[in-house]
């Protein structure tokens, strides 16, 4: 069945609490205490859709690695020793033709790699050498090395990833997880953001609900000062004086709702109610200091710190405890200029807890119930850009071929989806769609992609639009 505004169970939700409303004051203290922790529930219920999964799940959770500014494909996963033959040499005119850029002008010359690759794990899957602790779980990766996509400017193509669409206004993939599944934790968010550096150009709007009721959007956790904003109580104001000021805000919400019908009163009534909770589990999520040490060097993280190491520890303490979506972004990958030194840099700070998560999940057994997603928003040209020498190159965006790689649940490790040209410019074998990439991640959550939809404005829309469809090579 398709999922939709579940409007008859709203109706009969408001009906129950009208006769609830009207019982009188005999309920007693303990059965009012069971009715207060109902109607958040219920409030809850009334913003989700109501799935009915369409076979049975793969996995329960996913984790999303979003690369913010957009890796090198050439430098870390698609090696072509055609193209480092013919470094310095003048692009093919195809590579040109009909084309547009962010920055490359004129006639651009070829680069090379100049980074080596060694066959890794018994797929024996070429790495690059930046890239030595992913290196040692190659196997349990399922590569794609032709993801496109339509946009070729930043905010465009991260909307287009995260959303379906490359324009303001749509849900996030995250949103839609929420909408449709819920969380398996009433004390946490069911999608959750972290970000190490600055935020995406695309801004906030990466992990938003758009027309989705706003519940359902990711909520943003810190890891220096408070975990979540506003989430602590003012001063002078305990945990007691919180409760009771929430209770009567609640009944005021509530005497509006049955009022006027509104979902997002419901989704007030909802977040109110979550972030109470919130402000005793998530202080202990956070506290690192709980993990062991042989954990925490793992990852290469550190308790109190700011790191995507801690991050990523974070992401499987919140999978752990139920949270349904994990979105982790890292921002620096845009390199234009400098790309040795950066690419470098940048290595040095995800391999390790990348791959740390990885065996982390997989020895407690979590890694059969979690879908990680590594992307970004685009690839790069094979063409040099900037710096009269190497060491001063980059590479432009570019759209026509990218890698994106999955592991978990449901995802046969050690297969490779695609082939580009001997230059890596583009797709000669299997190329595949945004869209395909969300269809794949709800279905191994067991959801039709194709059925997970929402009434808008006078037509039902879907995170696939009208395309998407399964990247079966990857599926066990």
């Amino acid at each position: 069945m398709e999922l939709r505004e579940d409007n008859d169970r709203v109706a009969r939700a408001l009906t129950r609490r009208e006769l609830f409303g009207h019982a009188g004051w005999g309920i007693g203290t303990l059965a009012l205490a069971w009715l207060m922790r109902q109607e958040s529930a219920t409030a809850a219920d009334s913003v989700r859709g109501t799935v009915a999964l369409d076979h049975p799940p793969k996995v329960k959770r996913v984790i999303h690695l979003h690369m913010v500014g957009a890796p090198s494909q050439l430098d870390l996963f698609d090696p072509k020793p055609v193209l480092n033959q013919h470094h310095g040499e003048l692009c093919p005119q195809e590579f040109l033709e009909g084309k547009r850029f962010a920055f490359l002008r004129g006639h651009p010359k070829l680069m090379g790699s100049p980074f080596r690759f060694r066959p890794c794990g018994e797929s024996g899957f070429h790495l690059s050498e930046l890239l030595p602790h992913l290196g040692e779980v190659v196997d349990d990766i399922a590569w794609i090395k032709t993801m496109r996509t339509s946009e070729f400017n930043h905010g465009p193509a991260q909307l287009f990833l995260h959303t379906g669409f490359p324009r303001f206004g749509r849900p996030s993939m995250g949103s839609w997880i929420s909408y449709g599944l819920g969380s398996e934790n009433q004390n946490l968010p069911a999608y959750v953001v972290m970000i190490t550096g600055s935020v995406a150009g695309a801004g906030n709007s990466l992990w938003g609900s758009g027309f989705l009721p706003s519940v359902h959007q990711g909520v943003e956790f810190r890891s220096k000062g408070d975990p979540v904003l506003f989430l602590s109580n003012p001063r002078g104001v305990d945990s007691d004086d919180r409760r009771r000021m929430l209770g009567h805000v609640r009944r005021l919400n509530q005497r509006h709702l049955r009022s006027v019908g509104d979902p997002e009163i419901a989704t007030r009534i909802a977040q109110y109610e979550l972030a109470f909770r919130m402000q005793s589990a998530v202080p202990e999520l956070m506290d690192l200091s709980q993990e062991t040490q042989a954990t925490l060097s793992l990852y290469g993280a550190k308790p109190g710190g700011t790191s995507f190491a801690n991050n990523c520890l974070l992401a499987r303490r919140l999978v752990e405890r139920g949270v349904r979506f994990v979105q982790l972004f890292d921002q620096g990958w845009d390199h234009h200029g400098s790309l040795q030194a950066n690419l470098k840099k940048k290595c040095r700070q995800v391999d390790r807890p990348v791959a740390a998560l990885l065996k982390d999940l997989k020895q407690r057994g979590l890694l059969e119930e979690t879908l990680v997603v590594w992307a970004a928003e685009f690839g790069r040209t094979p063409m040099w850009q900037g710096g009269g020498r190497l060491s001063g190159a980059g590479r432009d965006h570019h759209r026509e071929a990218f890698c994106v790689w999955m592991a978990g649940g449901g995802i046969r490790g050690g297969t490779v989806v695609g082939e580009t040209d001997e230059l890596g410019y583009f797709p000669v074998q299997d190329p595949v769609e945004i869209h395909d990439l969300h269809a794949t991640v709800l279905h191994l959550l067991g959801v039709d992609h194709k059925k997970l939809t929402y009434r808008f404005q006078g037509r039902s829309f879907r995170l696939t639009d009208i395309g998407g469809r399964l990247i079966e090579p990857i599926l066990a």
